[in-house]
């Protein structure tokens, strides 16, 4: 008798989940709702909660217990704090790691991740990393997962571990857009 409450029960749930997500979903990629400044609300006092200026990076070489204080250090800071934990990490992952395709040691490439802000070149291309021009900024089309696994794994060539250097999505599931916001619209 019990077994057949708990069955009604889980039913229950799971159409009402359902439901829910069906009453949730909108389909209109036309239909976007962008604040306008009157309407954003900047009084009050804030709190820096999150870094992602490389995406990924927290979330592979900060140990799960240090991830908030990670998050609240000044960038001017992490290098220090951060950088031998990402380099035990990033040879933990590649016990072979010598160089990456930026000719990279592990501890250079470790203070540069510590470091987690995405840098800006004022001037020229603004790239992830193209094969030439390295951390000048991050376009919406750069790859940045493929780049941040061919420098960890790939080896001085690239060519390394053939099966880790990619995610093997190849683009956006969506165009992006010629004119600002420039991201691609919604599902």
């Amino acid at each position: 008798m019990n077994f057949i409450k708990f069955k009604s029960f889980s039913l229950c749930l799971c159409l009402v989940a359902s439901c829910l997500f069906v009453i949730s979903c909108d389909k209109d990629d036309d239909t976007t709702t962008t604040p306008t400044p009157a309407t954003v609300d900047f009084s009050g006092q804030y709190t820096q909660a999150d870094q992602k200026g490389r995406p990924a990076v927290n979330t592979v070489f900060v140990p799960s217990g240090s991830k908030d204080a990670f998050n609240k250090t000044i960038p001017s800071q992490m290098g220090a704090a951060y950088a031998s934990v990402f380099e035990t990490t990033l040879t933990t992952l590649n016990p072979g790691y010598t160089t990456n395709a930026l000719t990279w040691d592990a501890t250079t490439f470790s203070s540069a991740l510590a470091t987690d802000v995405l840098t800006v070149s004022t001037v020229g291309k603004t790239t992830f990393f193209d094969g030439v021009n390295v951390l000048t900024g991050r376009a919406l089309e750069d790859d940045v997962i493929d780049v941040e696994l061919l420098l960890i794994f790939g080896g001085p060539d690239g060519m390394a571990n053939a099966g880790l250097t990619s995610d093997n999505v190849a683009a956006n599931d969506k165009d992006f857009l010629n004119t600002f916001p420039y991201l691609a619209t919604a599902w």
